[in-house]
């Protein structure tokens, strides 16, 4: 028989609801944090935190976001913020439990909000459907703790360099804890998954373990410009050039591409295939373009929900210190069974983001711009999508609208553009925030006489 209600801040609470919470933050244990302090009935100070002052950011209402959303509204959470910039799609209601067929079109932040709100009384989730780069740091300083369910690495960059720059130092190079907010990062693909762990400033940051990601395919940008020879680099072009051109009608604002929308894909394909009857190139499909501007992983709903539950329990712990966190990486593998290991991810010397930002490298006088520019796009440990570069007060090569005026720099040679043994050269990238630059710093090796 059903325990009778009690009302609480204008809901019916259902007695009993947290039993099985209220046995880890009542008592304490030997895996407890040295400074819990077990809640009592008469201070139930965890239970509190947990209802009322800690809040917490999901990112990504997808296949983790809706388990995370979950997991989070029924461990106690009840003040809830999600992000997500995605409509959802007939493909999604597979796994993606918080939507019906009634709801393909609509935004996955409102929906999965609404759901979880009118589920599980008493909790308040405030969705946005906006990207993450459209908040401003105070928007991020308010949090608790973040997680994020993304399956974009260029997002998980970019939050990740927020957070590290939001770390204020003193004089002395001393952290100040409170402006420390951690960052869970889980990602799935097919019965892979990781959780991962990040205290900005004080673990390694996602950047450290970049080269980790297989790269991408990429393609040298003078080819994509001047003379493309496949369809892939006419695709390439209306993605990095194309959207960029004022001059080419767009039925959207070109700087909210999204790749899930179908009349923005078609404007894709339709410029794409344009470009490659310019050239004379033939093989630009709607189905190829797709491909191209979109890295569609496999997902398998049981291993979002292990994942979405390991972050969860981090956010948990964190919250209530009634355990210790992660430290700091855990990968599971169910393909042919269960397998987990956990490991410590050390920080990385050199890190474009929480090292010193300078990395050498070694280039001959005569190497061309746009030899570089390949050379960072196949590099792993910086997977730039779209670099701008500048040396000595000079633009050597940008995006957007100064595009048209330094695309002529790209055959000329670094000695021609003034870059000497031991200048800098700044680059930045739409997957680091505006404030985070690689500085690299050119070293000449000389060409042996034959």
């Amino acid at each position: 028989m059903m325990e009778s209600p009690m009302v609480m801040e204008n809901f019916v609470e259902i007695e009993g609801r947290w039993t099985d919470i209220e046995k880890i933050i009542k008592r304490s244990g030997p895996l407890a944090s040295p400074d819990f302090v077990p809640d009592t009935t008469e201070a139930p100070t965890i239970k509190n935190g947990l209802q009322s002052d800690f809040k917490v950011l999901v990112i990504g209402a997808g296949g983790l976001g809706c388990e995370i959303l979950k997991n989070l509204a029924l461990s106690g959470f009840r003040n809830i913020d999600v992000i997500d910039m995605d409509t959802i799609d007939v493909s999604n209601l597979n796994r993606q439990f918080l939507f019906r067929r009634k709801d393909v079109g609509k935004s996955k932040a409102e929906v999965a909000a609404a759901f979880i709100n009118k589920r599980v009384a008493g909790c308040k989730v405030t969705p946005y459907k906006c990207r993450i780069q459209e908040k401003d740091d105070d928007y991020y300083r308010q949090f608790k703790v973040i997680i994020a369910g993304l399956d974009s690495i260029e997002a998980r960059r970019w939050i990740n360099g927020l957070l590290v720059n939001l770390v204020v130092k003193d004089n002395e190079g001393n952290i100040d804890p409170l402006t420390v907010i951690p960052l869970i990062d889980g990602g799935t693909e097919g019965f892979k998954g990781q959780a991962r762990v990040i205290l900005p400033r004080i673990t390694s940051c996602f950047e450290c373990s970049l080269d980790s990601f297989p790269p991408q395919t990429k393609y040298a940008i003078c080819t994509i410009a001047n003379t493309p020879r496949v369809p892939e680099h006419c695709i390439q072009w209306a993605l990095i050039f194309g959207l960029e051109d004022k001059s080419i009608p767009k039925p959207f604002d070109s700087k909210a591409f999204d790749n899930d929308n179908p009349q923005h894909m078609t404007w894709l394909f339709e410029t794409a295939k344009k470009r490659a009857e310019e050239h004379k190139i033939t093989g630009v499909t709607y189905k190829l373009t797709q491909g191209v501007a979109k890295n569609i992983i496999p997902a398998i709903a049981s291993t979002n929900a292990i994942i979405a539950a390991a972050t969860c329990n981090e956010a948990f712990k964190f919250c209530t210190e009634s355990s210790g966190y992660l430290n700091n990486y855990m990968m599971y593998n169910g393909q042919s069974g269960v397998y987990t290991h956990t490991f410590e991810y050390e920080m990385k010397e050199g890190c474009a983001v929480c090292g010193t930002n300078i990395v050498t490298y070694a280039v001959e006088p005569k190497t061309t711009l746009s030899t570089l520019l390949e050379m960072l796009a196949n590099d792993s440990q910086f997977q730039f999508k779209k670099p701008n570069l500048r040396s000595n007060g000079r633009n050597l090569y940008m995006q957007g609208i100064l595009h048209e005026s330094t695309v002529p720099n790209l055959e000329k040679t670094l000695e021609e553009l003034g870059v000497g043994e031991g200048d800098e050269v700044t680059i930045t990238d739409p997957s680091l925030p505006g404030s985070i630059a690689v500085r690299m710093r050119v070293n000449y090796k000389q060409t042996e006489n034959k």
